[in-house]
């Protein structure tokens, strides 16, 4: 901690320091949310909160002041690179009808051109996404032997890939075929009909974006009439 104080004296108004006792269990969600398990012990990050959460791995495991100062120099000088957590691909990952991805395999499935990709990114922990796991397991049973579509998820507490941000759980992306690599934000219904109404429909992002918008008028008007009520 002294160690940790002084670097923090170095950088008053550009950074905020913060110490997490990785060994009290009550800090787990607070690891989770900097990408940070417990059997990792002593470590550094820097965490830069935006549109999404960027974070910033050093180098190096000692943590001396002269190791965190340079590192925190390094980051306001803009010379690191965002750091991205990944587990490891498992064995079985298309074993099943929905595709389990990580940060290693993301890449060659979801931006792969040949194929529509539907990516629901999930938290363990997350109440929505059990609720949608039987619907979503039902809509990859129903595409499992499909020739250019594909159902998958990816754990996003432990997994994490660039250009793609998610900030909350479920949230669901669209990765079309012969797109050079465009995103398609879902934000139709999660229930089965809804799901392949947007698969075999039209699902580019101005259409998710006019349907967005329909919900949010309906939404409106509801509450709107309630109030006058």
């Amino acid at each position: 901690m002294a160690t940790f104080r002084k670097v923090a004296k170095g950088n008053p108004g550009k950074l905020i320091h913060v110490y997490v006792d990785s060994a009290k269990d009550d800090n787990g969600r607070i690891l989770e949310f900097f990408g940070i398990k417990k059997e990792d012990g002593n470590v550094a990050r820097l965490i830069q909160l935006g549109e999404g959460v960027d974070k910033y791995a050093p180098d190096f495991t000692d943590l001396t002041e002269e190791n965190l100062a340079k590192f925190a120099a390094d980051y306001l000088e803009g010379k690191l690179s965002k750091h991205l957590n990944s587990e490891e691909i498992p064995e079985d990952w298309d074993a099943k009808p929905v595709k389990v991805l990580v940060g290693k395999n993301f890449e060659a499935v979801a931006y792969d051109e040949t194929k529509d990709v539907l990516v629901e990114f999930y938290a363990p922990w997350c109440g929505h996404c059990k609720q949608l796991a039987p619907i979503y397991d039902e809509l990859g049973e129903k595409y499992k032997d499909h020739a250019s579509i594909v159902i998958a998820k990816m754990d996003s507490t432990a997994n994490e890939v660039a250009d793609v941000t998610v900030r909350g759980f479920p949230t669901i992306k669209f990765f079309p075929k012969e797109s050079g690599r465009k995103v398609v934000d879902y934000s139709g219904g999660r229930t089965l009909e809804d799901f392949v109404a947007f698969l075999e429909g039209t699902h580019d992002q101005a259409a998710e974006d006019d349907r967005l918008m329909k919900k949010r008028t309906t939404t409106m008007r509801l509450i709107t009439t309630n109030y006058n009520r």
